[in-house]
């Protein structure tokens, strides 16, 4: 299909730019996740914010670490904590120069939405799919292995493990490679780190 083609949809408005009914009219699938993207402000671990779009810094780090020799893999990862009334999200890009380390771009968000443990969890996949769907093309293209990782418990005694099967389902069903914990470093620490 090409870009021209993709259908005008009413889609759920962005928090900024809302209309009285909370929802947008005419805006192509595209149009809005680049929109959300371009709105989402990233940084580095040093607290250093991204001033250009997180798809040409990570094209940028792609190319700079490839010149270098690193050979890298990117794991992507949400993380939430409840704070009172608010839920704080922070998703995390962390590239790893295997073998060399690693380093990570950081996203916060706010959610003032009270939601179960289950749809908190599906929310941190969405989040992390959201950002894996807009930068897997440059993986792509680089040669670059990407995994989604979700903070949920493969433990059944553990709360978690409600949102599991269809965590595991959303995430391979958009294609992409997913781990759980204990292997989803990127979710249960970096990012869980982020938002403690």
């Amino acid at each position: 299909m090409h870009r021209s083609e993709i259908p005008e949809i009413v889609v759920p408005c962005l928090p900024t730019g809302r209309n009285s009914t909370g929802y947008r009219k005419g805006i192509k699938n595209e149009e809005l996740k680049n929109e959300k993207m371009e709105q989402q402000q990233w940084r580095k671990l040093s607290g250093q914010k991204i001033h250009i779009s997180i798809e040409d810094e990570v094209r940028a780090a792609i190319l700079r670490e490839k010149e270098m020799g690193h050979q890298l893999k990117v794991c992507i990862g949400t993380d939430s904590q409840v704070k009172g009334k608010e839920t704080e999200f922070a998703t995390v890009i962390v590239f790893i120069r295997k073998g060399k380390g690693g380093f990570m771009y950081i996203s916060n968000e706010i959610s003032l939405q009270k939601m179960s443990i289950k749809q908190r969890m599906l929310t941190e996949v969405a989040k992390s799919i959201e950002v894996a769907y807009a930068l897997c093309k440059i993986f792509t293209a680089y040669g670059v292995d990407m995994e989604v990782h979700a903070d949920i418990n493969t433990n059944p005694n553990f709360k978690s493990n409600d949102a599991l099967k269809e965590a595991m389902g959303y995430i391979m069903g958009m294609g992409f490679a997913f781990k759980a914990k204990p292997q989803a470093f990127a979710s249960s620490s970096c990012a869980n780190k982020v938002v403690q």
